[in-house]
C-alpha cells in the first residue's frame, strides 16, 4: 500500500509539473522532447518494474520490522510516535543528502550516478533518469538507516512521498520569478538552485546536493547561489558526454561499466 500511495503522489506531481513547464518554461532546449523523453521515461519504467519485482518496499518493511522488534535508537529510547516521525523524516532527509554527496565522491558510486547527469537538458523527466542499480543501492542504504534509527513506518511513507515529489519539482523546467525563487531557497530546493548541480562545470556539479530542504547545503558549505553563466544559457550535462545519439537507452544501461570520466 505504501508503494501505491507514493507512486500515486509522484504521478500527480509529475503531471502537474509537466503542465506547468509547458505553460511557463524557464528555458528552451536545443534537443527535442522526442530525443530525450523516450530515454528518460524508458529508464523510469524499467526502474519501476525492477524495484517492484525486487526490493521496492524494503524501507517500509525495515521500519515495520524495527518497530515490531524494537530495533534502532528511537525504539530503544521509546520516543513518542509524533516526535519519532518528525525525527525520522529529518534524519532520512539528511541521510539522502549524504548519499547524494557520496555518489559524486566515490568513483564506484559515480559510475551509477553519472547516468542521471548525462541528460543534456533539464526538465521533469530528468528526475526519473536513473540507472536501476543506483536505485537498488539507494534502497538498501535507506533500509539500513531506517533500522539503525528505528524509524517509524509512517515516517518512511511520508518521507518517500517527499523524496519523489521534491525530485520532480526541483528538476522541472518551470519559471519562477527571481524574488520568489530567492525567498523559497531559504526553505526548499528550487529548480534554479538544483539546475546548478547539473552544470558541467565541476565546481557547480559538486554543489547543491540537497533535494528537498536547502539547509543541508548551507550548513555543510556545499551551496552555490548562482552559476557562472546565466540560468537560461548555462550548459547542462557532463563534459565527457555531449552527443545525444550516444546517450540512448541501451548505452545508458551499459554506462556504469565503462571507463570513468567526469
Amino acid at each position: 500500500m505504501d508503494t501505491l500511495i507514493r507512486i500515486g503522489m509522484a504521478f500527480s506531481i509529475f503531471a502537474l509539473m509537466m503542465v506547468w513547464e509547458w505553460l511557463s518554461p524557464r528555458r528552451t532546449f536545443a534537443l527535442s522532447r522526442k530525443q530525450r523523453w523516450p530515454v528518460n521515461l524508458g529508464l523510469a519504467i524499467t526502474d519501476m518494474v525492477i524495484m517492484r519485482l525486487t526490493i521496492g518496499g524494503l524501507a517500509y518493511v525495515a521500519a515495520s520490522m524495527a518497530q515490531e522488534h524494537r530495533l534502532g535508537l528511537l525504539q530503544v529510547l521509546a520516543v513518542p510516535p509524533p516526535l519519532a516521525i518528525l525525527i525520522s523524516i529529518i534524519v532520512l532527509d539528511f541521510a539522502i543528502y549524504c548519499q547524494h554527496l557520496a555518489s559524486h565522491k566515490w568513483p564506484w558510486f559515480w559510475r551509477l550516478h553519472r547516468v542521471h547527469h548525462t541528460d543534456l537538458a533539464f526538465d521533469t523527466t530528468t528526475a526519473v533518469r536513473f540507472h536501476p542499480l543506483e536505485l537498488i543501492v539507494s534502497m538498501l542504504y535507506k533500509a539500513f538507516v531506517v533500522v539503525l534509527l528505528g524509524a517509524h513506518p509512517t515516517a518512511v511513507v511520508v518521507f518517500e512521498i517527499i523524496l519523489s515529489s521534491a525530485a520532480v519539482f526541483n528538476h522541472s523546467n518551470i519559471y519562477l520569478p527571481e524574488r520568489i525563487d530567492h525567498t523559497l531557497r531559504w526553505l526548499i530546493v528550487t529548480p534554479d538552485m538544483h539546475r546548478i548541480h547539473h552544470s558541467p562545470i565541476p565546481a557547480e556539479t559538486d554543489s547543491n546536493y540537497g533535494f528537498s530542504v536547502s539547509c543541508w547545503d548551507r550548513l555543510c558549505r556545499t551551496y552555490t547561489q548562482q552559476p557562472q553563466n546565466p540560468q537560461t544559457e548555462m550548459d547542462i550535462g557532463l563534459k565527457a558526454f555531449r552527443k545525444a545519439d550516444e546517450l540512448g537507452f541501451n548505452n545508458l544501461l551499459k554506462l556504469p561499466f565503462q571507463t570513468l570520466e567526469k
